[in-house]
């Protein structure tokens, strides 16, 4: 409710308008599997490799800083290579 008033007052509301329009009508391809692929699948798989290098290495470093070291530093080499990985057969399509 209060959107809708500060636009009524607001000199660039036919603007917005345009805008928003030509957005919705455009036909450019959806960004949303370039977005996915970019940043939800290297943020996932760092996450899991972190949990399971930690609960693979418990058994066998016993220090907690050096094992949460470990784990981070493997979980960074893992999601570096997902990372070159997708680059590599992105380019290798496109």
């Amino acid at each position: 409710m209060v959107q809708q008033e500060f636009c009524q007052t607001c000199e660039h509301k036919a603007d917005c308008r345009t805008v928003y329009r030509e957005l919705g009508n455009s036909t450019s391809p959806s960004v949303a599997a370039k977005v996915v692929l970019a940043f939800l699948l290297p943020l996932l798989v760092f996450i899991l490799t972190l949990g399971i290098s930690e609960r693979l290495l418990i058994g066998v470093i016993e220090k907690d800083h050096v094992l949460t070291a470990a784990s981070f530093l493997l979980a960074l080499l893992v999601t570096f290579a997902c990372i070159v990985i997708i680059k590599a057969v992105r380019k290798s399509f496109c």
